[in-house]
């Protein structure tokens, strides 16, 4: 077998382009010896020999392949195996921009085979229709295993839910407890919605290892949510303060939990569940593992990894110093004044595909409902914000998710935690309250490796975010109007200054 051992230095560069080699086989030089060696980033094989073209693997294979990739025929000695694996691995990284800090890492891994999974699990992932984990699952998944702690800074849409769940679920099969004393595993997430997707996502790869979760949130019935917490699960996935309501009148014990996620700790931060997450934590187990995940990464962020996480090793997708945006997402950013937004808005949308799912962004719960009565008839528009009830916002994204409805007027209630798939365009009809949430809101378009677009109708009183939002659009290298650079020249103001 192809040794894991990494080389420090080893580095490769592409190999002249091959049209006679086979996909997904990529040609590689190592630096170190000069050799031409062929790697395979889908089964993580590398070899020297040419690679023949292999029949295609049809469904219900997965059962009948091997746990870990096949040797390597390779004749070379050991030591120039492990710089070819490594030159392989460094390439990846670089390819994936994967930063990783902290002691004994061990590689990526590059398939569901090699990371030998459950047969049950990875029939799963088969079902779901994935061919390879995505970076930040292929290099957390690893560490999560050995039961490090991690702290994980990527994107929204790359990945996370299944980085962390895949490691809770391999966690419970080692931690059988009484799950009647309450759950081993602890999921903490900002929003009713995110808790809820997490839970289907829980459940749809779950379920053939028996693992029972439950979701805790506010503004539904609390009787069901207790009533599954005395039946007994096995991970509890919940908003920060209606697990807190539990703890404080003693309807769920959290001794037993001894692998606890924090997904998106920068937003539950910035919606002051600060207090709630903290004496959530003080009630688990000191024995746990954590796991952090986060879209950025400022210093209250890291304050609260200093004080949760022991030893953790960090896992970056792309540039961590600095707030991005994703490059994938073309940005449109147009300056009109505020009286123009609303005939500039159905033109944008009379241009788009019929059926082409799309958020619009408001400021205020009235104006999301006032636009939504606007564009209702002729696009199809329906409203979420903080009013709805459950049930109405549980209807509006079925609806939305199955293109009765589809366009979406939403407040920043859904600029996290909204999963849906194949949302074509976002538009900030007004501009949020800080270039952050702009980078949240136009990240539900642009997932999982597909392209997006997203329009900003920039006002004069948006002039304050001006610089800040040159900025994110030059390190996405996108347009920047010179309207828009005028006015971060002149502090905001009228146009006509």
């Amino acid at each position: 077998m192809v040794e894991s051992t990494l080389v420090t230095g080893s580095t490769s560069r592409y190999a002249p382009p091959d049209a006679y080699l086979p996909q997904p086989w990529i040609a590689l030089i190592a630096e170190a010896t000069g050799h031409i060696f062929y790697w395979n980033p889908e089964s993580n094989i590398t070899q020297y020999e040419k690679p023949l073209p292999l029949p295609p693997i049809g469904p219900g294979s997965l059962h009948e392949l091997p746990a870990a990739p096949p040797p390597s025929r390779s004749s070379e000695p050991k030591e120039i195996q492990q710089a070819t694996f490594a030159a392989a691995i460094e390439a990846y990284k670089k390819q994936h921009e994967v930063t990783v800090l902290g002691e004994n890492v061990p590689a990526p891994l590059l398939s569901f085979e090699a990371a030998e999974f459950p047969i049950a699990l990875l029939g799963e992932l088969q079902k779901a229709g994935f061919s390879s984990p995505t970076p930040i699952q292929a290099q957390s998944w690893p560490i999560a295993m050995q039961s490090k702690d991690v702290v994980a800074v990527a994107k929204t849409g790359s990945g996370k839910t299944l980085g962390y769940l895949v490691p809770a679920f391999l966690h419970l099969a080692s931690h059988r407890n009484n799950s009647r004393k309450g759950p081993t595993a602890l999921v903490l997430a900002p929003t009713r919605e995110l808790v809820m997707q997490i839970h289907d996502e829980c459940a749809k790869f779950g379920t053939s290892s028996d693992i029972v979760g439950t979701c805790l949130y506010g503004g539904a019935p609390k009787g069901p949510q207790l009533r599954d917490i005395e039946r007994g699960v096995d991970i509890a996935i919940a908003t920060p303060g209606r697990l807190n309501d539990f703890l404080e009148g003693r309807k769920v014990s959290l001794k037993q939990v001894s692998y606890l996620v924090l997904d998106e700790a920068d937003r539950m931060l910035d919606m002051g569940f600060e207090p709630q997450i903290r004496k959530i934590v003080e009630n688990t187990s000191p024995q746990r593992q954590t796991l952090m995940y986060t879209a950025t990464w400022p210093r209250k962020v890291r304050r609260m990894a200093a004080d949760f996480l022991s030893n953790p090793v960090q896992v970056s997708i792309g540039n961590v110093d600095e707030f991005t945006a994703n490059k994938a997402i073309t940005q449109h950013v147009e300056v009109v004044e505020s009286c123009e937004k609303q005939r500039r808005l159905v033109e944008m949308l009379r241009s788009q595909e019929k059926g082409s799912r799309i958020i619009i962004f408001c400021s205020t719960k009235r104006a999301c409902d006032t636009l939504t009565r606007c564009l209702g008839h002729e696009f199809g528009a329906a409203a979420i914000h903080g009013d709805k009830s459950q049930d109405e916002r549980e209807s509006v994204l079925s609806h939305f998710r199955n293109g009765r409805t589809p366009v979406l007027v939403a407040t920043d209630v859904a600029a996290r935690g909204l999963d849906v798939k194949d949302i074509r365009v976002v538009v900030n009809y007004d501009f949020p309250s800080g270039i952050d949430h702009y980078v949240h809101r136009i990240g539900r378009t642009g997932r999982g490796g597909a392209t997006g677009v997203a329009y900003t109708l920039f006002s004069t009183k948006d002039g304050k975010y001006a610089n800040a939002l040159i900025k994110i659009l030059e390190g996405a290298n996108q347009i920047v109007l010179p309207e828009l650079r005028d006015m971060a020249s002149s502090g905001g103001g009228s146009l006509h200054d």
